[in-house]
């Protein structure tokens, strides 16, 4: 008997995963205008598009509850959600929160969770509609559905982008990483000292980076504000590297980043110099930030140019001239992509 094929899952990685599991993915219905791929799903329902997206977070994973507090990883879970329908250009209107919970889990436990939620679903004005729980045998699992509307004129995907379109990224970058590495310097600590006192005060922006992100809907009325809609556009989950690479695949083209544009907060350069970490690395890889990379037409610029949470770092470019990073000193080398790897 011939031995069945065995490929292990990291072999692939995520991306590698979801493609390959696309590849059988047949679409029934003339409703289902984008499936897998973007942001989020994005469905016909007559005078505009519905837009859905999805988010599991598992214990052990993507979350420690010995330094991240229930509270916040509620606000959490809906915002990554959130952002995921802003990068469409699109409303959010309704959520949906499932759990799988464990017996160390008391009710009040899982009422910290939801004041999160409920905060979260109070500032981005969005309905909490159902969900689900059951039991789980390996601590907390959540999984969080959004929905969306957005004007049939007003998508924006990721496939948008032309040649020499100018990339432009809000916020800062690398900070949600560099908090990360605070909280688990301090909990190695505390489980060498149970006695320490956590020492944050010193990187409060930082950390919260990491533990209470934004979806900047904030960015979507200012752009509407300056009659600028973005050619193609997607949110920072898995590093600006990673997800800058999406947006050459779907639009089929290359692209280069300068270094000495990548926006990086003050607090965040500084800890990584503690941690004896390139700073510019943290941005280019580091995930988890949730802030808008998205591509404007060259005619744009101006409309832009002095806001002061949009920064231009660079611009699309023809797929066969790659995807390229200019350092400081003016070399350009390859750009590589070494963001958050789920297997």
């Amino acid at each position: 008997m011939a031995e069945e094929k065995r490929t292990e899952i990291d072999k692939l990685g995520e991306f590698g995963l979801i493609e390959r599991l696309a590849g059988g993915v047949k679409h029934y219905h003339p409703e289902t205008i984008r499936g897998i791929g973007d942001d989020a799903a994005v469905l016909d329902i007559g005078n505009e598009f519905l837009i859905t997206s999805t988010d599991l977070l598992t214990e052990g994973i993507h979350f420690d509850l010995s330094y991240v507090p229930l509270q916040h990883l509620g606000y959490k879970a809906i915002a990554v959600n959130v952002s995921d329908i802003a990068a469409m250009n699109g409303k959010p209107k309704q959520v949906t929160v499932s759990m799988g919970l464990s017996n160390r889990f008391s009710v009040e436990a899982v009422e910290a969770l939801y004041e999160g939620i409920h905060a979260a679903c109070k500032d981005y004005e969005v309905d909490l509609v159902g969900g689900d729980t059951t039991a789980s045998s390996s601590g907390l699992i959540l999984s969080v559905t959004a929905l969306g509307t957005v004007g049939k004129h007003d998508i924006i995907y990721r496939s948008g982008a032309q040649e020499n379109d100018i990339l432009c990224v809000t916020g800062d970058l690398g900070g949600a990483f560099i908090g990360l590495q605070i909280l688990e310097r301090e909990k190695q600590e505390y489980l060498a000292n149970p006695e320490m006192q956590p020492k944050l005060e010193k990187y409060d922006y930082v950390v919260g980076r990491q533990l209470r992100p934004k979806a900047r809907m904030d960015i979507l009325h200012e752009l509407r504000d300056l009659v600028v809609k973005p050619s193609a556009m997607i949110d920072l989950s898995d590093g600006l590297a990673s997800d800058a690479f999406h947006l050459c695949k779907a639009s089929d083209l290359g692209i280069v980043i300068y270094e000495d544009k990548l926006p990086i907060d003050k607090q965040t350069y500084e800890t990584a110099a503690e941690f004896s970490m390139d700073p510019n690395t943290c941005a280019l890889n580091g995930g988890e930030d949730y802030e808008l990379l998205f591509t404007i037409p060259p005619g744009d610029f101006d409309k832009i140019k002095n806001h002061a949470d949009i920064h231009t770092i660079g611009y699309m470019q023809k797929k066969e001239n790659g995807k390229a990073f200019v350092t400081r000193n003016g070399n350009t080398v390859e750009l590589k992509a070494q963001g958050w790897k789920h297997f």
